[in-house]
């Protein structure tokens, strides 16, 4: 899935917990943006596998939720939203194609690498790859909750999120032959 898309997926699910408790509502955000970047950034290292902790990433979500529970501190809530949606951007991999340039032509059983069991979770394909268009039309809806919650510059930038990933799913076929070829 497009990085916008795991953004706007933990926008999601802080939303709810910003709308009660609005004085949270930036650290939230802030968290949620972060950690549903954060995984990607193994990009330059190993895919999918250096920064991504689908199973792993529950024993530090879960504490960090349940600290922010017991001690609600503007940083408290945006450790926990940083670590459930950097583990709900992991484990949501696993739906999505393969982490190659051009996983529309299935060439890899390797979706997501689980560190607990020492092996890799096979692609599921619900989402073919990212960018395709049923990619772009789950980011349009998981954007919606953080454009009715959130304000200001949190609102500013999702709708500029919106707008490139429409672009870049009209794009996205088309970016594997403009790719050099260092980064295939």
């Amino acid at each position: 899935m497009m990085a916008t898309t795991h953004v706007f997926a933990g926008l999601a699910v802080v939303a709810p917990v910003a709308y009660a408790a609005p004085e949270f509502a930036t650290p939230l955000a802030v968290g949620a943006i972060l950690g549903g970047f954060a995984p990607d950034v193994d990009l330059v290292l190993e895919h999918r596998r250096a920064l991504h902790f689908p199973v792993v990433g529950a024993v530090v979500a879960v504490p960090a939720v349940a600290l922010a529970t017991l001690l609600p501190t503007t940083a408290t809530a945006a450790l926990a939203a940083f670590a459930v949606v950097a583990w709900l951007h992991a484990a949501s991999d696993a739906i999505g194609g393969g982490p190659e340039m051009d996983p529309w032509n299935d060439r890899t059983d390797r979706a997501v690498y689980d560190h607990v069991n020492g092996r890799w979770i096979r692609p599921r394909r619900w989402v073919r790859y990212d960018g395709a268009p049923e990619d772009a039309a789950l980011a349009v809806a998981l954007a919606v909750p953080a454009l009715i919650v959130f304000d200001g510059w949190v609102q500013g930038l999702v709708v500029g999120g919106i707008v490139l990933s429409l672009v870049y799913a009209l794009l996205r076929r088309r970016l594997i032959a403009w790719t050099p070829d260092w980064l295939e």
